[in-house]
């Protein structure tokens, strides 16, 4: 099977504007962020193409500047998925097309080959998308974001066979109780890649938004609200940070990560 894989990025982004380009500093020094979510993908095995996807020339003659390919699509896109089944249509041919999204440099390369090797294996499946077990220390920053109104990460549920059921911005399940920073909890991070079938990815964007995509702003949620099967593959962190440049502070806490790699 043959995987293309896209990155999608916006520079209009409503709660950060400009994000692709913002620069994070690193052991390798300065690079924006849409380059270090490209090198994110580069590093990934098994992938026959990959290609950066904008409806903005700044991001377009940025990414081809260090040697990215881009594709140049609509400024009707409504999120990336969208963006990816357009890509999809200009190049057909792939088995499997992968959103890896621009604001998450942070991405293992496993992460992506586990999701591609989940995705052949359940052949029920429209998409798949990883999702990782938050340790107390995670969980208390999901829940110290929402405490100042910020949108931090995206949890997920599922029930028999990884099936997706819910994925939200608040954290969900309740749990009730409080967890030790290295204690495991019933609590997964949804983490914002995506492995798609073609078929399921260009119809996509002939479904209307749902309420419930509208009320939480969640693409993946227009695949459930539609009867599509989403599974969920469980990741290993292997003691990595993961984290998505969402807000300005998140700069600090992806800059951090990146050093403790070095």
């Amino acid at each position: 099977m043959s995987v293309l894989l896209v990155i999608p990025a916006r520079y209009a982004s409503a709660r950060y504007p400009g994000k692709p380009l913002v620069s994070l500093k690193g052991p390798d020094g300065e690079k924006t962020l849409i380059r270090r979510s490209w090198e994110a993908a580069m590093a990934v095995c098994g992938i026959a193409r990959v290609v950066v996807a904008t409806d903005d020339t700044r991001i377009r003659d940025h990414a081809a500047g260090f040697g990215a390919e881009v594709i140049m699509t609509s400024s009707t896109a409504q999120n990336g998925t969208e963006r990816c089944a357009e890509v999809a249509a200009l190049l057909p041919g792939y088995d499997i097309v992968v959103n890896l999204q621009g604001d998450a440099p942070l991405t293992p390369a496993w992460f992506v080959e586990d999701l591609i090797a989940g995705l052949r294996a359940a052949p029920e499946a429209d998409i798949a998308t990883p999702v990782l077990r938050c340790d107390g220390r995670a969980l208390n920053g999901f829940l110290a974001d929402r405490r100042a109104g910020r949108v931090g990460g995206t949890t997920a549920v599922f029930g028999a066979g990884m099936r997706g059921l819910y994925f939200s911005k608040e954290v969900i399940p309740f749990t009730g109780r409080s967890y030790g920073d290295d204690e495991a909890t019933p609590v997964f991070h949804h983490v914002g890649v995506y492995a798609y079938r073609p078929a399921a990815l260009a119809a996509y964007p002939t479904w209307p938004i749902g309420p419930l995509e509208a009320l939480e702003g969640l693409e993946q949620l227009r695949f459930l609200e539609n009867g599509r099967q989403v599974l969920c593959v469980e990741v290993d962190g292997k003691g990595r940070t993961f984290w998505e440049l969402n807000n300005p502070s998140d700069v600090l806490v992806i800059e951090a990560a990146l050093a403790a790699l070095a």
